[in-house]
Formats: C-alpha cells, sequence, structure tokens
C-alpha cells in the first residue's frame, strides 16, 4: 500500500453511507430473512461480496486505463461525480417522502437466495454509478496494483458485512417495520452527506481550475 490509509477510509465511510440506505439489495436481504429464514438471509449478504468485487474491479481497472490514455479524464471525472452525487441525492430527498415497505419472500433457499441477490447487484445501474462516484474521490492515478487491490476487497468486505447485520438484525417482521419506518429519516440523511459531498468535489474543482 503507497496511498495514505485515509484514502481508503473516506471512500469506505462513503461507501458504507451507501450500503446503510435502503436500496434494492438491502430490502432484499432483510425480505429473504424475514421470509426465508437467516440461512437464506445470510446467502444474500454473501453473494453481495462478489457482486461489488465484480462492479468495483471493473470500474476502477476502466477509470486507470482511461487516466493513462486520457490525461484530462480525471477532471472530467470528478465533474461526473459530482453530477451524479447531486442526482444521488434528489433520489434519497424523493425516497425520504416516500413510505418504505419489506415485503417477505417465502420459499427461498439459500442457493435461490444467492442467485437472486447476485442478480440484483449485476443488474442494478446504482452499483456503476456509485463507483464512477468512488472512482472521482480516490487518487487512482496514484494508486499502485496493490491499492486497487485493498480498495476493492475492503469494499467487498464491508459490503458483506452491512447485509449479514440486515439479515441477522433485521429478520423478523416487527424489526423490519421498525427499520421501514426509520428508512425515511437515513435516506434524508444520506441525500444531505451527498450534497455535501458534491460541493467539496465542485470546490475542488473550481480551485484547481
Amino acid at each position: 500500500m503507497t496511498l495514505p490509509l485515509a484514502e481508503f477510509i473516506a471512500v469506505w465511510v462513503f461507501f458504507g453511507i451507501n450500503i446503510l440506505s435502503p436500496g434494492p439489495n438491502v430490502l432484499n436481504t432483510i425480505g429473504t430473512a424475514m421470509g426465508s429464514g437467516r440461512r437464506a438471509g445470510l446467502a444474500c449478504a454473501i453473494a453481495v461480496g462478489p457482486g461489488v468485487a465484480i462492479w468495483s474491479l471493473a470500474t476502477v481497472l476502466g477509470v486507470a486505463a482511461l487516466f493513462r490514455v486520457v490525461p484530462w479524464a480525471e477532471t472530467l471525472l470528478t465533474g461526473i461525480g459530482a453530477a451524479l452525487l447531486i442526482w444521488f441525492a434528489t433520489r434519497f430527498f424523493k425516497r425520504a417522502r416516500a413510505r418504505v415497505s419489506v415485503d417477505a419472500t417465502k420459499g427461498m433457499s439459500a442457493r435461490r437466495a444467492f442467485l437472486g441477490s447476485l442478480a440484483i447487484l449485476a443488474t442494478n445501474p446504482k452499483a456503476m454509478t456509485t463507483w464512477l462516484v468512488i472512482l472521482s474521490v480516490f487518487p487512482v492515478d496514484r494508486a499502485t496494483p496493490g491499492d486497487m487491490a485493498l480498495l476493492v476487497v475492503g469494499s467487498s468486505i464491508l459490503a458483506v458485512t452491512g447485509h449479514v447485520f440486515y439479515a441477522l438484525m433485521f429478520s423478523t417482521r416487527p424489526a423490519a417495520r421498525i427499520y421501514a419506518r426509520w428508512a425515511p429519516v437515513v435516506n434524508a440523511g444520506v441525500g444531505v452527506f451527498f450534497l455535501f459531498v458534491a460541493a467539496k468535489l465542485i470546490r475542488d474543482l473550481v480551485i484547481g481550475a
């Protein structure tokens, strides 16, 4: 590892807050655990690991290759990252006004739960846009292959840990109802945080111009 640990922590904090919000994979994990048991819920959580690894590795390698070919691409990516963050924030504010419900998914085996969770993550465009935002913050141009590997592995472990927590803690109907009740507050908080990060990226662009 050649980059300071603070660079990784900043990404993982952003990524962890993103996981905190009730998106498709989180609701699928909770619903599966609630309807089909903790074993199926844990299978959903474990599937998030390889799913995140695939998205993150593909995005990291693609952006690194782009930076080598197009020197000004880093500035462009920073602008795209800021725009995506503002878009994310508006979506989270919209979700904060909506009622969140968790539907129990019954009769799922661990194998079906694993494959279903992997399919949801693989087809979720939010995964790609999330990593574009992350790489607008993470210094890809200075990162070594070891740094990139640490970023990918650490993010995958964080994603699995977060979803395992959901599978274990919110696998009962009362717990899921409590989560759904507080989901609007979580969404609003995530929206505010994303606007803060977007403002920082825009400031960095203006200062560097």
